[in-house]
């Protein structure tokens, strides 16, 4: 059997697994806006919560799954997050038990939603897996941490992982210094794969093996007999969890806080020719946020830097401080430069730009580059074309399962998060799917995109992360997310 028609009978089977929902009317309705003193209320009173015993040393156990895709094995990492005594398992509105799937952001992997998997499974007793992207998860060391800097000191690059045992060498990709977004990025270094090279290849192939990687981890972790399950997907993560959405029957819900749309939404948010609106107090003109057309090839792996931190931290500051912050950018830098240091133990690479603004003409190259490898006939690389190219939007067509509801939330000083746009673009473009799924949005009126930022004058020790969960969970308790 063939890669597409392997595709096609996993889709089908996927499909008519869908489950039918229970049709009742929803007692809790999310508020427009959350503000200052309802979320330090809300994260005390989470955070004195006793704990629930959960499984592991840790707080977790670590699952590493394999899977085989475009006939290329792939290792996937993840941690289990769930209460010892499986009874306090926490139970939705729609009497299955509550399973939350967790993608981290553009610059990590699994151990960036620990924070997150901890508080709800000790505090609300939720299952909790958070899976690292392809490529990303530490397999070479005992802590799971990334030893040294991405950046070496003879000019190499770290690189994913994709296969334990498995070594991209340096003789598979050339450096490249970008220019071409330097207002938004600064000077960006990309390691371009050399093609026919292991690392080509795999740059072309991982997409089939985030889709088939979180369908496989959910199916493991969160039986659809037993489980409802809720995706959160921070920032890169959110285009990711909202393509899977569709691809598990049991998944019944988004939890977006802070998390980018479909690729396709995601790219006429940055590309908007309106007012994107304030930052805090503050009018930002188009200019100085939008992002031009992004043409990112399959091949170049983006390698982070400070830079990425700086291009949240300015917008944040001026949102929570106004421009007096720049009085003491020294200070500023300083502190970004040491949290530099202190990130190294993540990945700090980056390839999801492909699918997170969705970039078709690069989805579709990188299927022909996997479609040719594969020797695929014409009509076979076309429809693996279409495959590719549909992991940026959402899926239509007679018996697809519908996008599921979508909970929006944002918080106050975001950068590339604000009400305007959400208002002006995401919305209208989630109202124009066939069907549109519910939806809701919400604005804390703290925080940033780091959600769980420490904010001592607030005294909000884990952000405004406490009370978006708790606004989850009366969401799944009552019953919004159960749609006729």
């Amino acid at each position: 059997m063939n890669l597409i028609a392997k595709i096609k009978m996993t889709t089908a089977a996927l499909v008519t697994g869908l489950l039918a929902c229970v049709p009742i009317y929803a007692e809790y309705m999310p508020p427009s806006s959350v503000p200052v003193e309802d979320i330090v209320a809300a994260s005390n009173e989470l955070l004195n919560r006793p704990d629930i015993p959960v499984r592991g040393d840790n707080g977790f156990v670590e699952d590493i799954i394999r899977i085989e895709v475009a006939e290329m094995e792939w290792d996937l990492g993840m941690s289990v997050h769930e209460p010892v005594d499986v009874s306090r398992i926490a139970v939705g509105s729609d009497g299955k038990k509550v399973g939350i799937f967790l993608l981290h952001g553009g610059s990590g992997d699994f151990k960036g939603m620990h924070r997150q998997a901890r508080m709800l499974s000790q505090k609300l007793g939720y299952k909790v897996v958070a899976m690292s992207y392809p490529g990303r998860h530490a397999f070479h060391t005992e802590s799971r941490d990334w030893p040294g800097k991405n950046v070496r000191d003879d000019g190499s690059v770290r690189t994913p992982i994709w296969l334990r045992g498995e070594e991209i060498t340096r003789d598979q990709y050339d450096i490249i210094l970008d220019t071409g977004q330097r207002p938004r990025y600064g000077t960006r270094r990309l390691a371009k794969a050399k093609p026919g090279t292991n690392f080509y290849y795999r740059m072309a192939g991982w997409p089939l093996a985030l889709e088939a990687g979180g369908i496989a981890a959910m199916r493991k972790h969160f039986p659809a007999d037993e489980y409802s399950i809720y995706l959160h997907g921070h920032s890169t993560g959110g285009p990711l969890v909202n393509m899977l959405s569709q691809r598990v029957p049991n998944v019944v819900g988004v939890l977006a806080i802070e998390n980018s749309p479909f690729g396709y939404i995601y790219r006429a948010q940055s590309a908007w020719g309106g007012q994107l609106g304030k930052i805090g107090d503050f009018d930002v003109p188009d200019e100085a946020i939008l992002l031009p057309s992004r043409s990112d090839p399959f091949d170049e792996l983006y390698i982070r830097s400070w830079r990425d931190s700086a291009r949240y931290v300015g917008p944040e500051l001026l949102g929570s401080e106004g421009p007096q912050a720049l009085m003491r950018l020294p200070m500023v830098m300083e502190d970004i430069l040491a949290d530099w240091e202190r990130s190294q133990k993540r990945p700090q690479f980056k390839a999801e730009y492909v699918i997170t603004h969705g970039i078709e003409a690069s989805m579709t190259a990188a299927a022909k580059a996997t479609a040719k490898r594969l020797e695929l006939d014409a009509d076979e690389t076309a429809a693996l074309v279409d495959h590719y190219v549909g992991l940026t939007r959402e899926l239509s067509g007679p018996g697809v399962k519908p996008v599921p509801p979508v909970m929006f939330q944002i918080s106050a000083f975001s950068r590339d998060h604000s009400r305007a746009v959400y208002e002006q673009v995401t919305i209208p473009m989630y109202e124009a799917m066939d069907p549109a799924p519910k939806y809701s949005l919400t604005q804390f009126m703290a925080g940033k995109h780091g959600y769980m930022a420490r904010d001592e004058e607030l005294g909000l020790p884990s952000g405004i992360g406490p009370a978006v969960f708790l606004q989850w969970d009366e969401a799944i308790k009552g019953g919004w997310f159960i749609t006729n």
